[in-house]
């Protein structure tokens, strides 16, 4: 028998517009399934039962007066918890950080205030990893997020509360938040859908770094492609901005894309940085997807994709950033932050940010956006689309990631290991989204990535749609959810 979880976000959306379902009965379906199953897989960091409740009241009366939500707001009814790095007003944020275990939202973030209006039900703030900084989400304030795959390995980060929740059926689909593959990776890991759009394509308000956007975790390339139409559009005070694709992404999915020139990469040129078998076979196993379709594959990539070049001034820009938010969250609870307000590594990365010079920043942010055009400019060449690992090695355990409280940045090979494919282009800004194509010999979820050229979504999400057509994965649930 088909469950409400066992349901797509579009699905959903549609039986409430048809009173199949209702908006009460799916969200104390989830309040349940969180309450039972939540703590396992370390989802949530706050649930937001009374406030789903209201709303989910609200949108129930919406559809039986049948008042204008109903045709305004496309997911009307549908929940969709909020990742705790965003704030909604008057709800709990801790940014994954003891020191903020007492602070309340004052606003909404702006995409808060468009998944509202687009009718979606908050359940609650999902897990993440103090400030959002490493690739695993295990923090001081929350169990750690677990894949539901395997409860002895993480879910990854830093959307990884937000993927948890939806591999787990604990939510149709949930927001997150990409900044150098903090949506990619947990989705690689999880076994799920996300996707990283355009530089320009969403707004990161109130947060201006040119590397971040928001969007969501879903099961389904379809149920990407409706949240984007949601989500989608940068607000006029964003500092870049795309223009809005001449028909809803949503629509364009069954619009298969042919005779595409596909490139692919199963490595990296840092030294030390040795991709897993089990990732290479993923991404071999997609390519023979695509050219079954009709596309051309073969192996070709940008040059130096992922090299200590790249990791050198990438690490400069993140530590330099980084040491200067800490100074604004320091003014927002009212006092200085200190080694021991905070977890080592993030003290250790505002450590080195502090020894960096506004020159020194300045040369990376160049070297970068030169980076930028020569990586770019193999799409503007023969190849439409590239093919790569979704992250360099499979679900860590739990543990595995966090880093020696004496040497905390000592971690950092292994980290390079986790986000090479993914890190580069949070830098150029290109859309990517992570497939949950390919499997460990251990049955763990590793996932691929497809990255389109700037602007891109459209042709991003079609391809992605012949893959989910090609190698079925909606139905393919973790064994004990």
């Amino acid at each position: 028998m088909t469950q409400i979880h066992d349901l797509s976000a579009r699905e959903q959306a549609a039986a409430i517009r048809d009173r199949e379902l209702s908006p009460v009965d799916i969200t104390e379906h989830y309040l349940n399934r969180i309450d039972r199953l939540g703590e396992q897989v370390g989802a949530f960091v706050t649930v937001t039962a009374d406030i789903a409740r209201e709303q989910a009241k609200a949108a129930e009366k919406a559809v039986q007066e049948g008042d204008g939500r109903v045709d305004s707001a496309p997911l009307l009814g549908v929940p969709v918890p909020i990742k705790d790095l965003n704030m909604v007003k008057d709800v709990p944020m801790t940014l994954g950080s003891a020191a903020f275990d007492d602070f309340q939202g004052f606003a909404d973030d702006h995409v808060v205030t468009l998944l509202r209006e687009a009718g979606t039900i908050l359940l609650g703030k999902t897990n993440t990893p103090e400030f959002g900084l490493p690739c695993y989400t295990e923090n001081s304030v929350a169990p750690p997020a677990r894949t539901p795959w395997d409860l002895s390995r993480s879910a990854g980060g830093s959307s990884g509360g937000a993927a948890a929740a939806v591999a787990a059926g604990l939510v149709p689909a949930a927001h997150g938040s990409d900044i150098g593959g903090s949506i990619r990776l947990p989705a690689a890991w999880c076994g799920v859908v996300g996707l990283k759009p355009s530089r320009g394509r969403t707004s990161s308000l109130p947060i201006t770094d040119p590397n971040l956007v928001e969007h969501v975790i879903t099961r389904s390339v379809r149920d990407t492609a409706a949240f984007l139409d949601a989500v989608g559009g940068a607000d006029p005070a964003d500092t870049y901005r795309l223009p809005p694709p001449p028909v809803p992404y949503a629509t364009t999915m069954t619009d298969a894309p042919k005779n595409l020139r596909i490139g692919y990469v199963e490595s990296v040129e840092a030294i030390g940085v040795t991709v897993h078998a089990d990732c290479v076979a993923a991404v071999t196993d997609a390519a023979g997807l695509l050219e079954a379709v009709g596309h051309h594959v073969e192996l070709c990539h940008p040059r130096r994709l992922f090299d200590e070049e790249f990791a050198t001034h990438h690490l400069r820009s993140v530590g330099w950033e980084f040491q200067h938010m800490l100074d604004g969250l320091a003014a927002a609870i009212g006092r200085p932050l200190t080694a021991a307000d905070v977890e080592p590594y993030s003290w250790a990365l505002a450590s080195l940010g502090a020894t960096l010079t506004d020159a020194s920043y300045s040369a990376s942010q160049t070297w970068q956006r030169a980076y930028t055009a020569e990586v770019s400019a193999w799409w503007a060449g023969d190849f439409d689309l590239l093919l790569t690992p979704a992250a360099g090695e499979p679900p860590a355990l739990l543990a595995e990631l966090l880093p020696p409280p004496a040497d905390p940045m000592s971690i950092l090979p292994r980290f390079e290991r986790v986000w090479c494919f993914a890190a580069p282009f949070s830098v150029t800004g290109q859309p990517a989204i992570s497939l949950p194509i390919g499997l460990t010999t251990g049955g763990l979820p590793v996932g691929v990535q497809l990255v389109a050229a700037l602007g891109r979504e459209d042709l991003l999400l079609r391809v992605a749609t012949q893959l989910e057509e090609a190698a079925p994965w909606k139905d393919r649930h973790p064994p004990a959810f």
